[in-house]
Order: C-alpha cells, then sequence, then structure tokens
C-alpha cells in the first residue's frame, strides 16, 4: 500500500551545476514538502543522464556530486530527507529490467519525453536503446518507493502518466496489488514554474542565459547587466513593456514591491539601470542562505550525505524489488 508522506524526485545530472530555473521550477517545491513533513527521496539521475551522456560517464558522475550539493544547499536536509545518486542504489536497474519486459513497445514510442530526447541527441547520432526505455526506468525510479506522489510541472504530468499505466499492467498480470496509482503533485505558483532565461527564452545552460544557485554575488551582477530589457526603451523616460523584459520578470518573482516597479517602467519614471540595480540587490539577498550553505559542503562532506542516502533509499528499495519477484514467482 501507498504510504501518505513519500515523495519521490530527481533532476539529471547533465550539467554540473543548478540554475535559478531548476531550483524555482522543481528544488524549492521539494523544499516545501519536506518542511510540510514529507519523507523526500531527492535522486540524482546519472543513469538517465546517459542517454545523452554516454560517451561523458565520467562527467556525468562528477556531475552527480555537485548537483546533490545544490540540492542540499538549495533547502533539502540530509536529516529528513534522503539524498543519493540512481545508480548507487542497484534496485532502480533490477525493477527497469523487469517491467521492460512488460511494457509494450508502442506505450513507449508515444510518450512525449521519447520525442524530447530524440531531438536532444540529434538525427546525425544512431538512437540508443536507453532512449527509448527512458520512461521505462523513470517509471522504476518511482514505483521503487510506492510514493503518494512525484512533484512536476503542469506540462511534464504526460511524461509520467505511463508509470501508472505499467503498475496497473504488473498488478494485473502478476494477480497482485503490488503497486498503487501516485499523484502528479503540480505547483500552485505557475509563474516560478518558468522563470525565464536572461534573454526571455526559456533558461538552458545551452543559451548561456543562466543564473546558477553557485554563482557569485559578483557573476549574478554582471549577468543580470547584460540581460534583456525593453528594446524600445532608450532613454529613462520611454515607456517600459515589463511583460517582455527579463529584469522585470525577475522583479515580480523577487521584489515585494514589483507592482510599483513595473508601473513606473510603463510610465518612463524609471530606467532599465536603476530596475537592475534594484533586481541585483533583491536576488543576491534570496541567495545568500544558499551560498552559504554551498560553502559548508566540501567533497567529503556530500559523499558521506550521498552514502547515507543510498543506504536508506536501499532500505526501502529492496524490500519493494523482493516483492515484485515475488509476485513475479522469482526466487
Amino acid at each position: 500500500m501507498n504510504d501518505s508522506n513519500r515523495i519521490l524526485s530527481g533532476m539529471r545530472s547533465t550539467n554540473p551545476r543548478l540554475h535559478l530555473g531548476n531550483y524555482e521550477g522543481a528544488l524549492r517545491n521539494w523544499v516545501d514538502l519536506q518542511n510540510k513533513g514529507f519523507k523526500m527521496y531527492c535522486m540524482v539521475a546519472d543513469l538517465h543522464a546517459l542517454t545523452t551522456m554516454y560517451e561523458e560517464s565520467a562527467e556525468a558522475s562528477r556531475n552527480a556530486r555537485e548537483v546533490a550539493k545544490d540540492f542540499v544547499a538549495g533547502g533539502i536536509d540530509p536529516s529528513r530527507s534522503s539524498v543519493f545518486v540512481q545508480s548507487h542504489v542497484p534496485e532502480h536497474s533490477e525493477l527497469h529490467l523487469l517491467l521492460s519486459m512488460i511494457t509494450p513497445l508502442g506505450w513507449l514510442e508515444r510518450v512525449p519525453t521519447y520525442k524530447e530526447k530524440q531531438e536532444d541527441l540529434g538525427s546525425a547520432e544512431r538512437e540508443p536503446y536507453g532512449l527509448l526505455g527512458y520512461p521505462v526506468l523513470q517509471s522504476a525510479d518511482i514505483l521503487l518507493y510506492k510514493p503518494y506522489g512525484v512533484p512536476v510541472g503542469r506540462d511534464q504530468a504526460p511524461h509520467l502518466e505511463i508509470g501508472n499505466d505499467i503498475a496497473a499492467r504488473f498488478n494485473r498480470l502478476y494477480g497482485r496489488e503490488v503497486f498503487q496509482p501516485y499523484k502528479y503533485l503540480i505547483p500552485e505558483d505557475e509563474l516560478r514554474a518558468k522563470v525565464p532565461g536572461l534573454d526571455m527564452r526559456k533558461m538552458s545552460k545551452s543559451y548561456d542565459n543562466c543564473i546558477y544557485l553557485s554563482d557569485t554575488e559578483d557573476q549574478t551582477a554582471a549577468k543580470i547587466k547584460q540581460a534583456f530589457t525593453t528594446p524600445t526603451k532608450i532613454r529613462l523616460t520611454d515607456p517600459g513593456q515589463p511583460e517582455g523584459c527579463a529584469v522585470c520578470q525577475y522583479l515580480r518573482l523577487y521584489s515585494p514591491d514589483w507592482e510599483r516597479q513595473w508601473e513606473e517602467d510603463r510610465q518612463g519614471l524609471r530606467g532599465c539601470s536603476q530596475n537592475k540595480k534594484e533586481l541585483t540587490e533583491i536576488l543576491n539577498e534570496y541567495l545568500r542562505p544558499i551560498r552559504e550553505r554551498r560553502a559548508l559542503l566540501d567533497d567529503a562532506a556530500i559523499e558521506e550525505i550521498l552514502c547515507r542516502g543510498a543506504e536508506e533509499a536501499r532500505g526501502f528499495a529492496s524490500k519493494t524489488l523482493a516483492e515484485v519477484k515475488s509476485a513475479m514467482g522469482m526466487f
């Protein structure tokens, strides 16, 4: 049966650092759930990273440690939540293999993730099996912990539907209610779930438009100085269009006085340099506790956290796997 307080979520280790979009779109929600009393299993998905980084597997592993540091710096408390690397819990791989045997091929080809990952890989490369099987591994990740729910953005929920389908098929095939449906935990504040990049495109390392949680105050200030603003606002008195200005979008997220700032921008009562100066001060103060926590984490500290987290995760995952194998008649 599902436990009402257990939640699994994760991020791939394709990049060594998390940016503001990762934090607001996912990590901040995990911290909120943790602080509401949920037992969080926070996974760094290094195996998933290999779908596009199989030639840089060592880099994906190194990245995993840095991503874990950002988890903890962002507010995940290892004394209350389990922080671990996916490949350190071999039950993920074994359940993936078992579930792959019962998952129809047509289901995988229809999953939105499949087409997205094909685009990530590029048309010049032959498609690996892992790309097609990605949703089965993702389903195994979730089902191992029999969670109450999975935090996900509204536009990402269709990517996870296959997990409940696979669970129902398993129960039906083997005549046991091993798995129960999990819920999609969609954040209520959708504005924070879609933080734009500094150029108003999607925040992404590939666009070089990110503010990273590990950036220094000076690095953050330099990036904000170059951020996209209203192109037609040349002089202070020119009217701005805050809806299309990256700096104004960040002010809306982080400034308690954003409505006045927006209105003054529209009326030509403030310039872009003033907006950037105020945003720099506000955002650096917002990120200060995250930076302070990260500064306390050296490599030895994060390894200890990851070892303990993997042990905790295996403690639950191994029980689920044993239940799965029993239902299948495998001893």
